[in-house]
């Protein structure tokens, strides 16, 4: 006899919020490194960081104003407390909502995973616990994933009745092998940061104290580059997946020209030959 739907959820990490009341900001930001790092966090970790309307309409606004805030050079994303980046979407919140309400909120949901696509500047996940649901998804809607060594991936939504609907049907295959992200996406078992790192989807696994060290390490090494390049790279590669050889070239060779007559372009090279560090302004776009 298999677990019903409820014992398998439990047996993999899910468990009712905390009685606690919410937190006035479900997300953080704080601006580091001379405001060129920003640091989300998602900042409801008596419930495991699960995703609520609320949350998600405040990490829309955290996007955006990063998005239009030229200082900021790379953002990482993270979790609160021990247990969970995220949970994915709040099911207790959802249990009451009629169809319309859902499907409401699923817009709202949308426009978060859409935001973390289309961000210009580089954004990656820092991963501890569980990145289940939704919480993966938005972590593979990232441009890259380190995790600690208690991290899980999982998209669990097949063992509640719900076919995936944040992007992990579409992007799970492309950061793992498609069995095994289709296996993951049909059995709703969770795979640890190991296999993770083992199969490519996560970069890098540290002890869990040392994963925001290690965050902050990769993001001041972005930082420390020409924003315009890191950015012109950054759509070189998104834009080129999935198209044919000679076009995805196109692509890359549209950006590198842009590059080629920008000023950073020359500060680097002169401060190469000066023997000396360049200095990059904050990009004007």
């Amino acid at each position: 006899m298999t677990d019903n739907a409820n014992t398998k959820m439990r047996r993999i990490g899910y468990r009712p919020p905390e009685n606690v009341a919410e937190p006035d900001q479900l997300v953080l930001v704080e601006y580091v490194s001379g405001g060129r790092v920003a640091i989300i966090t998602l900042n409801r970790p008596h419930a495991d960081n699960a995703i609520t309307t609320e949350l998600a309409a405040q990490l829309i606004e955290v996007l955006e104003t990063i998005a239009a805030r030229p200082s900021v050079r790379v953002a990482i994303l993270t979790g609160a407390g021990d247990r969970a980046f995220s949970v994915g979407g709040d099911l207790y919140q959802r249990k009451n909502m009629t169809k319309e309400q859902w499907l409401r909120q699923r817009q709202v949901f949308d426009r978060v995973l859409y935001n973390l696509r289309q961000l210009r500047r580089p954004i990656f996940t820092a991963v501890h616990g569980m990145a289940y649901g939704g919480g993966c998804e938005i972590a593979i809607s990232t441009d890259f994933i380190i995790a600690s060594e208690d991290a899980r991936f999982g998209q669990p939504e097949a063992m509640v009745g719900l076919s995936a609907g944040g992007g992990s049907p579409v992007f799970l295959p492309r950061v793992l092998p498609p069995g095994k992200a289709m296996q993951m996406l049909m059995t709703g078992e969770p795979i640890t940061a190991q296999e993770a790192y083992r199969l490519g989807m996560v970069n890098e696994v540290h002890p869990k104290a040392e994963l925001m060290a290690a965050a902050l390490s990769i993001a001041e090494k972005i930082a420390d580059n020409s924003p315009t390049a890191v950015q012109s790279v950054k759509r070189a590669v998104q834009n080129g997946q999935g198209e044919p050889v000679e076009q995805a070239i196109a692509i890359m060779m549209d950006e590198h020209w842009r590059s080629v007559v920008h000023p950073d372009r020359v500060e680097g090279i002169l401060a190469f030959t000066e023997g000396r560090e360049p200095v990059f302004p904050d990009p004007e776009f």
